[in-house]
């Protein structure tokens, strides 16, 4: 790898394991991130589960810092910060009160006193709104996220999410929020106070309710109400036995369907057209699943993905973590790198960045507190004073990303303010252009590609490769994620793009990356958390339920987005073009690199000393109502029993509202929450207190639709705008006319031979 791509940016870490993840995304990629920890270290160092001594996730979310200690009780201390403070690019602060706060300042204060400055302050659920005191865990966000309504059985108690998920989801989200106010620092000279709630990142982010779907869920879909119920859809990728485990299908273009069908032998049954549509093959899924089971019963996971690869079927092996951790491709890929923790190596994931075919990620875990001076290594960079209102004001991307993890990376830069081409095939539409019959475009759709423009396009004919190639000369970014060597076989590789544009920069993602066994395996997000162990954790007593989630796309997406905006940074200040690949599968597992670490450690036969939390689901008053209680601490145990007294939990919440047991336990300093459904977020008192959504209109809706107003609460940056998304082809000819300065009648010659498209209704 080449220069790092935040090299010389400063960070400033005041905050503790709530927005340590932050700073550790911003440290993968070459930030010169200093944590700052009072006399005798971070208390959070010694946080279970631990090996040697030594807290793992503190390790983990600490990799790559420099840590230095200040005392707040001392006043040269309190100034020296101060100044820090005053020398830095970002400062990253969190919990109420902040760590800023022990100094007798705050991150409103510093971003007040020092205009470059971007100020992130992160807490459980911002500094406003009823909620604003109140505690969260991972099981708390779930709950409130609606995320925990939409997993475990049809009817039952729920089940959580692994814990790690939110956390980690949050922290891609600030990260994101934070190094896009930093880009418009760069350009205006302008510094941003970001008050950012986790519980807003994780909403938006891990399985919103309102946004990007699946292309399973885009397909079946034949209403717009809001479902109230609980999961079901849960065969929509369905799991296996086999010879030696399991496995599990995804199943979702006509292609894959009819290889499906003839490794079945062509049974009569489904052998109706109708079967390519999504939604027949789930009213067929009972008998459909049936025969399938019959056919992989007696064949090994191996011989079922290597048959479903060659046949164009997906397929991926339901792998625990471990047996993902030890897995040759992600050892092939340099994934995998062995650290110390205190006085043991532990094999640990290295992070989801390639940058110019280099791995960015973990150097070291978090070093002894107190081991770098607190002062700065390098001189401040230098800001720009261009007149930007939006951080990405005047950049050009060329974005080919398809569903969710493509589709929202190219939305992310499109809402704060870049020109966005979605360059779409005829022959091969993207998948969240299915629809319903009887409805032109999808909601999902709708919500994805808000503020873009469409340019319909074929990248195989002669002519529009040709248009493509004036067109990459012209931009600042390509985004893409196919299959590795798709975009080589297109003739558009890295290499030739950049002969094309000296400046360019390329953001790729794939389900497995692009090197390693694995790297040219189709993949979607039920496989990659099948494939890395999450579908494992996602169980309870050998039921998976993570059928209706989406992750990891949309987290990939944001992984992307800080990797693509990194490269920018890095060429706003030297010039050099660059290559960004994200591994979804990876992206996974760092989400969950603390458990899996633990893991590895046990499975070493390290003695791990493990937590005493408990995260306890629990039923309310109502139909099919739950709340979720979380106990961090002995502490949390007394608060409880002194306010349920001898009382059996169940019994206790069991007669009261779920909103009633929550504001009790909260008030009594214990973190709970009321479990949400899609249908009760526009009413959240703290969504509506935050603005978190607003209403869109489309002409192609008879009603609003609910979208997110941005990425976090920015004081100067204004909301998202709320153009309109794009039927297909509809911006071709004036993007040809504009950018391309081609005459009318040569526009029209390359849409008739089918170089090009275009929505004649709408252009």
């Amino acid at each position: 790898m080449n220069q790092p791509l935040l090299d010389a940016v400063r960070v400033l870490d005041l905050g503790g394991a709530g927005s340590d993840g932050v700073g550790r995304l911003l440290a993968d990629l070459g930030a010169d991130v200093l944590k700052i920890e009072p006399p005798g270290g971070s208390p959070d160092r010694g946080a279970a589960p631990a090996v040697a001594g030594m807290s793992v996730a503190f390790a983990v979310h600490n990799a790559n810092k420099r840590c230095a200690v200040l005392d707040p009780a001392d006043p040269e201390h309190r100034r020296a910060l101060v100044e820090l403070a005053g020398g830095a690019d970002i400062v990253v602060d969190g919990g109420i009160p902040g760590g800023a706060a022990q100094f007798g300042t705050s991150c409103v204060e510093l971003a007040q006193r020092f205009g470059h400055l971007v100020a992130l302050s992160v807490t459980d659920f911002g500094t406003t709104g009823p909620y604003a005191s109140w505690r969260a865990t991972d099981p708390v966000l779930y709950a409130l996220s609606t995320a925990l309504s939409r997993t475990g059985p049809t009817a039952g108690t729920p089940v959580s999410p692994p814990v790690g998920l939110a956390s980690g989801t949050a922290a891609a989200q600030a990260a994101w929020a934070a190094l896009a106010a930093y880009y418009r620092r760069l350009r205006s000279g302008a510094g941003e106070y970001i008050d950012f709630s986790r519980f807003e990142g994780v909403l938006q982010s891990l399985d919103p309710p309102f946004g990007s779907e699946g292309q399973a869920a885009v397909g079946i879909k034949k209403t717009t109400e809001i479902w109230r119920g609980r999961p079901r859809n849960q065969n929509i990728y369905p799991i296996f036995d086999c010879a030696d485990g399991r496995v599990r299908l995804c199943l979702l273009s006509p292609r894959q369907w009819r290889g499906m069908r003839a490794w079945l032998g062509e049974p009569l049954q489904f052998a109706d057209p109708k079967f390519d549509t999504i939604a027949a093959r789930y009213a067929a899924s009972r008998e459909l699943n049936a025969a399938i089971a019959a056919l992989f019963a007696g064949r090994t996971m191996g011989e079922l993905v290597a048959e479903g690869q060659a046949r164009g079927v997906p397929v991926a092996a339901v792998l625990t973590p471990a047996e993902a951790l030890a897995a040759e491709h992600f050892r092939a890929a340099g994934a995998l790198t062995t650290v110390r923790l205190g006085s043991a190596d532990v094999v640990a994931p290295v992070g989801p960045f390639v940058v110019d075919g280099g791995r960015a990620g973990v150097r070291w875990f978090a070093p002894p507190a107190g081991s770098s001076a607190p002062a700065w290594s390098d001189p401040p960079l230098g800001a720009g004073t261009a007149a930007t209102r939006r951080p990405f004001d005047g950049v050009r991307i060329l974005d080919l990303g398809v569903i969710v993890a493509g589709g929202e990376l190219g939305r992310l830069f499109a809402d704060l303010g870049a020109d966005v081409i979605k360059v779409e095939s005829a022959a091969y539409p993207d998948g969240l252009r299915q629809t319903p019959p009887g409805q032109v475009m999808s909601r999902s759709w709708a919500l994805t590609h808000r503020n873009e423009r469409s340019l319909g396009l074929d990248l195989r004919h002669p002519d529009g490769a040709a248009l493509f190639a004036r067109l990459v000369a012209e931009s600042d970014a390509v985004f893409a994620n196919f299959k590795p060597g798709t975009l080589a076989a297109l003739g558009f590789p890295y290499e030739r793009l950049r002969q094309l544009n000296p400046r360019i920069v390329l953001a790729e993602s794939s389900a497995f990356g692009a090197t390693g066994p694995w790297s040219e395996r189709m993949g979607y997000g039920p496989l990659v958390r099948a494939a890395t162990g999450v579908s494992s954790l996602w169980a309870d007593d050998g039921e998976y339920y993570d059928a209706t989630t989406i992750f990891p796309d949309h987290v990939s997406a944001r992984t992307t987005a800080i990797g693509a905006l990194a490269a920018l940074i890095r060429r706003e200040r030297t010039g050099a073009p660059a290559h960004v690949h994200v591994s979804q599968a990876e992206t996974a597992i760092h989400q969950l690199a603390a458990s899996y670490i633990a893991e590895s450690a046990r499975a070493a036969g390290l003695d791990v000393a493990e937590g005493t939390d408990v995260h306890a689901v629990y039923p309310c008053a109502g139909d099919d109502e739950w709340c979720v209680v979380s106990l961090e601490s002995d502490a949390d145990g007394g608060r409880l029993a002194g306010l349920t007294g001898s009382v059996d939990m169940v019994g206790w919440t069991g007669s009261r509202d779920k909103t009633e047991v929550a504001q009790l336990l909260q008030e009594a300093g214990v973190a709970a929450a009321p479990m949400n459904r899609a249908v009760d977020i526009p009413t959240d008192p703290q969504v509506r207190a935050r603005k978190v959504f607003t209403d869109m209109t489309h002409r192609l809706f008879e009603s609003p639709l609910l979208t997110e107003t941005g990425p976090a609460p920015f004081i100067d940056i204004p909301p998202a705008e709320l153009r309109p998304a794009p039927t297909a082809g509809e911006h071709t000819r004036e993007i040809c006319r504009e950018l391309l300065g081609m005459p009318g009648d040569e526009t029209e010659r390359l849409i008739a031979c089918g170089a090009l498209f275009a929505d004649d209704e709408r252009t």
